[in-house]
């Protein structure tokens, strides 16, 4: 059991982090085993994202300090709090392919920045492509016309060479 400075230390450190956050995920994680949630917490840290676990009178505390409207405890089961402060869809990502492989790991709903997500919307954020793939794409794209444009080029270059070759053989 926590103290009371206790208590109030893990609302202040929720509040920053929840403040500081680019998007927080609410899960609930009844029934999931010690093996799978360290399994989570690993994929989370790669990603640069945690995974806590308070009451959800501490948790509610902190989204009203963060200035949040969300309500934990509105929520049902036990709740996990994935906290990302460097990708916004990182967490969304994670949480729901490990609750699409465990059906005990439900997705409650969310943050993104302060605005309050939905489970659903949390859902279609997972489905979004990585930061990564989404500057791949503008690099294509950017590219593409180049590309293009270079093959037109050349293709102008080459008829030069095979008219100046079919003169040059007439003349012979």
């Amino acid at each position: 059991m926590l103290t009371r400075k206790q208590k109030e230390e893990v609302v202040k450190k929720l509040t920053e982090e929840i403040k500081a956050a680019k998007a927080v995920v609410f899960s609930d994680f009844k029934g999931l085993k010690v093996k799978e949630m360290t399994e989570i917490k690993k994929e989370l840290k790669k990603e640069g994202a945690d995974f806590k676990i308070a009451k959800k009178n501490l948790i509610n505390i902190a989204l009203k300090k963060a200035g949040t409207d969300l309500d934990a405890k509105k929520m049902e089961g036990q709740i996990a709090v994935s906290i990302s402060s460097e990708d916004e869809i990182a967490a969304a990502k994670i949480i729901h392919k490990f609750s699409k492989k465990n059906e005990n790991l439900k997705i409650l709903g969310g943050l993104l920045g302060i605005k309050s997500l939905s489970a659903k919307e949390i859902k279609a954020l997972a489905k979004l492509p990585s930061k990564e793939e989404l500057l791949a794409k503008l690099v294509g794209s950017l590219n593409s016309p180049l590309s293009g444009f270079m093959n037109v080029l050349q293709g102008n270059q080459r008829s030069l060479v095979q008219v100046l070759r079919s003169i040059g053989e007439n003349k012979n």
